[in-house]
C-alpha cells in the first residue's frame, strides 16, 4: 500500500518564551521564541526529568574531605527529584564521620543504614512495600527525594561495612528507587568506597577551587583508569563539579581548575560561591537563582551519560 502522510503532528512544536523582556512581550499577546539561555534551561530540564529503563547509581567521589561531595550529593539528589519526580535516593556511604544526615532533613526517626541492614533480607523478599522503607529512611519534603544516612557520631571501626552490606543496602535501594546518589568516604583503599565503584554507573568528582582538592580528584581519576576496564570508563565518562566554596577565589583560579578537568572528565561544570550552600541545611531553593542554574546543569552533564 502507498504510505500517506499522518494528519497527527508527530513534534511538539517549542513553547513561547516565559522569561524576561521576550516572556513579558508574549504575555502582552505575542509568540516570540525563547532566548538561547532559556532554551539551555528547558533543555536541561529536560535531560534531569528522564525516567531511564532500570536504576541508576552514582557515586561522587575525591579522595580529600571539604571538597564538597555532601552538597553536591545532596544538591543533584534535589535536582533529580524536583523535576523527575520522587523515586530518588541519597545514601551516605561513608564510616568516617559522614555528614550528609547533618545537612539534610531529619524524619520521625533516628535511624540508618545500620538499622536497615538486618532488615534488607525481609525487604527484599516478596511481601515488602515501599512504604516500608520510612522506618530507615529521612524523607525531604521540600526536595522530595530521601536519605540513608550513616551513623557519624560512631567510631569508624563500628560503622564498617563489608562489601556483601554494600551490596545488600543497594540492591534494597535499587528495588525502591529509580535514582541513588552516592555520598562517599575519602578512603578510596576501604571496600565500601571499592564495592560502591563496582555498582556506579556514573562518576561524580567533587572538587573546590583549593589545588589540593582538585589534585585529589585528578590523582582518583588515574588511579581508577589503571584499576579495571569498567573503572577507567568510569573514570573517561566521568563530571566534575567544580564549587568555588572560597568567596575569595578570583576567576582565573577558578578557570584554572575548570580547565585542567576537561581533559580529564566528560564535562566540567563549575558553581558559584553561595553562602546558602556554607553551613547547615542544604535547600536548593533557598540558593540564589545563578546557583540553582548552575546546579540544573550540573545534573543535566550527569543525565547524558546514562
Amino acid at each position: 500500500m502507498r504510505e500517506r502522510d499522518s494528519f497527527l503532528q508527530t513534534e511538539r512544536p517549542e513553547e513561547p518564551a516565559r522569561e524576561g523582556a521576550r516572556g513579558a512581550l508574549n504575555r502582552l499577546g505575542l509568540r516570540i521564541r525563547p532566548s538561547a539561555d532559556e532554551q539551555s534551561a528547558r533543555d536541561d530540564e529536560l535531560a534531569v526529568s528522564q525516567h531511564w529503563p532500570g536504576p541508576r547509581t552514582i557515586a561522587v567521589v575525591n579522595g580529600k574531605g571539604g571538597a564538597g561531595k555532601t552538597p553536591t550529593t545532596v544538591l543533584l539528589s534535589a535536582v533529580f527529584a524536583r523535576y523527575g519526580g520522587a523515586g530518588v535516593l541519597a545514601w551516605d556511604n561513608n564510616q568516617t564521620r559522614g555528614t550528609l544526615g547533618w545537612r539534610t532533613d531529619t524524619g520521625a526517626h533516628d535511624r540508618t543504614l545500620l538499622e536497615l541492614l538486618p532488615e534488607a533480607g525481609r525487604l527484599l523478599g516478596t511481601g515488602a512495600q515501599s512504604a516500608d522503607l520510612a522506618h530507615f529512611m529521612h524523607h525531604q519534603p521540600r526536595e522530595k527525594y530521601d536519605v540513608l544516612r550513616s551513623k557519624p557520631i560512631r567510631l569508624a571501626h563500628e560503622n564498617r561495612l563489608s562489601p556483601t552490606d554494600v551490596d545488600a543496602i543497594h540492591a534494597v535501594a535499587s528495588k525502591f528507587y529509580r535514582l541513588i546518589v552516592i555520598d562517599s568516604g575519602n578512603d578510596e583503599s576501604d571496600p565500601m568506597w571499592l564495592r560502591m565503584i563496582d555498582h556506579a554507573d556514573q562518576l561524580v568528582i567533587a572538587t573546590t577551587t583549593r589545588a589540593d582538592h582538585a589534585e585529589a580528584g585528578a590523582l582518583l581519576i588515574e588511579a581508577l583508569e589503571e584499576r579495571d576496564e569498567r573503572s577507567a570508563r568510569l573514570a573517561r565518562e566521568s563530571v566534575a563539579v567544580v564549587s568555588q566554596a572560597d568567596p575569595k577565589a578570583t576567576a582565573a583560579e577558578l578557570d584554572h581548575v575548570t580547565s585542567g578537568y576537561r581533559s580529564l572528565s566528560r564535562e566540567v561544570v563549575s558553581i558559584p560561591f553561595d553562602h546558602e550552600m556554607v553551613d547547615g541545611p542544604l535547600r536548593y531553593g533557598a540558593l540564589n537563582k545563578r546557583t540553582q542554574r548552575a546546579w540544573l546543569s550540573a545534573a543535566a552533564a550527569v543525565a547524558r551519560g546514562f
